[in-house]
């Protein structure tokens, strides 16, 4: 089974050399930057010209590419290349309509289409230990599986086509606020003298205590806000949570509220920042 693997960026680089270094067949790449396909192609995959060429190359193809527009174009791009023996992943973090968009018209051509995104971040992807959400038919998610293991050890299957992008959102949006009220009350005790270490010692000694906490403390401390996951993805993703929720009737104030700070954050040209850099937009915020 010959694998190809579109989108060779922050996440996308680590998550195609895992596979290059697990899987016992042929493994394609491709992404517009020649770079990435040059580095990746040093470590054992093999580089192509084109989405298209890759897709007719591969027999399961998989994305990783920004944002909803950019699934859309690699899809309409590789369609020719499609038939009953392909399945596609999309790993991508895109707005869920989009993604059933893209999985009736890949469905259509009789490929199997799942979508697959991701939680953590890029330490997690050198590692093979991503948490990964399924959506797509039952079948399609039992075929994927064995593939995203290569790159995930937690993998649920959500339900059928975008529910895994559902799933994605609801992760990624409970996370900008646990990461809100994190940056909100250490913004509060610092005013109070109370220093960062002295904070995340007595959070963890009560039901406070959070991953969020425990991972970024030491980067908030020493202001490195060195890329793992970007202030602009997370900002995506809170709007595409705004848009589901506008979308279903439902009043997400919490929400709201982190969306604001990341407005803030995209504002003050923190964008390619690591995403533990908005709070800084909290700290503009009080000024």
């Amino acid at each position: 089974m010959k694998i190809g693997f579109i989108g060779l960026g922050i996440m996308g680089e680590s998550m195609s050399e895992n596979i290059i270094k697990k899987h016992d067949d042929k493994v394609y790449v491709f992404d517009f930057v020649k770079e990435k396909v040059e580095l990746l192609e040093k470590k054992g995959g093999i580089g192509c010209e084109s989405s298209l060429e890759l897709a007719g190359l591969a027999d399961v193809i998989i994305s990783m590419v920004p944002k909803s527009e950019h699934s859309m174009s690699v899809y309409k791009e590789i369609l020719p290349a499609l038939n009953e023996s392909k399945l596609c992943i999309d790993m991508s973090t895109i707005d869920p309509s989009v993604s059933v968009e893209i999985s009736e018209m890949v469905k259509k051509t009789g490929a199997q289409f799942v979508d697959a995104p991701v939680v953590k971040s890029k330490p997690a992807a050198i590692a093979g230990k991503l948490g990964i959400y399924m959506g797509g038919d039952e079948e399609a998610c039992k075929k994927a599986e064995p593939i995203l293991a290569y790159m995930g050890e937690n993998i649920i299957r959500m339900g059928g086509n975008g529910k895994g992008l559902v799933m994605k959102i609801c992760h990624n949006a409970l996370v900008s606020q646990i990461q809100n009220g994190v940056n909100e009350t250490l913004t509060l005790a610092q005013k109070y003298g109370i220093g960062i270490d002295s904070y995340t010692t007595a959070i963890s000694y009560g039901g406070g205590q959070n991953f969020y906490l425990d991972s970024k403390a030491a980067p908030i401390k020493n202001e490195d806000y060195t890329t793992a996951f970007s202030v602009e993805n997370m900002y995506k993703d809170v709007n595409i949570c705004m848009n589901m929720a506008k979308e279903q009737g439902i009043n997400l104030a919490g929400e709201a509220a982190a969306k604001a700070v990341y407005d803030k954050a995209m504002e003050c040209g923190y964008g390619k920042e690591d995403f533990c850099a908005t709070i800084k937009a909290v700290r503009e915020m009080q000024k």
